[in-house]
């Protein structure tokens, strides 16, 4: 009866364990990216990710935007090295998906909520996205780039939204 019990104690602690070692990998997964202008743009902030769970929490804050809405992707490529942002690529799309708006239906991975730029042209964002992840598979942000577009995104253009010139771009990298 002894060995029952220590069994099954030590299977408990085993599973206590496991659940734990879960909680604090999800809230341990951080990335970030430093938002810089493009050529003749002063737009410029910071881009914060938090894994939480099978969401990836989004907070940003930019600045140097005129007001009004502006596309906010996840490229593909981590390269801002081009003058006007092209050297990113695409939107970041493992899944062959069409562009569309991130609160429903099918969409890119990397679509995000628009940046909605206050008078002063400072945009704050906070959303969260569950296409895309912090960690190992086809879904990993790490390594890719953040884009500020100049104009909204239509959500139905493809590929692109229709979102204008590329005014930011930032490499997204493991915290």
């Amino acid at each position: 009866m002894q060995k029952f019990i220590l069994a099954g104690l030590l299977g408990s602690s085993a599973i206590l364990a496991g659940c734990a070692g879960g909680m604090m990998k999800d809230e341990s997964a951080k990335a970030t990216a430093t938002l810089g202008a493009t050529q003749g743009n002063k737009v410029a902030g910071t881009v914060n990710f938090v894994q939480s769970g099978d969401k990836l929490l989004v907070t940003a804050e930019v600045t140097g935007l005129s007001p009004g809405m502006h596309g906010f992707h996840i490229h593909e490529k981590g390269d801002c090295t081009a003058p006007d942002g092209t050297s990113a690529g695409g939107h970041f799309n493992p899944g062959g998906k069409p562009h569309g708006n991130p609160d429903h239906g099918d969409h890119h991975a990397g679509d995000m909520p628009q940046l909605v730029a206050d008078a002063n042209g400072v945009a704050r964002l906070t959303a969260y996205l569950s296409a895309v992840k912090i960690g190992d598979g086809p879904n990993n942000i790490i390594g890719r780039s953040i884009i500020v577009h100049a104009a909204p995104d239509d959500f139905k253009t493809q590929p692109t939204g229709n979102s204008g010139a590329r005014q930011a771009c930032g490499l997204i990298v493991a915290k």
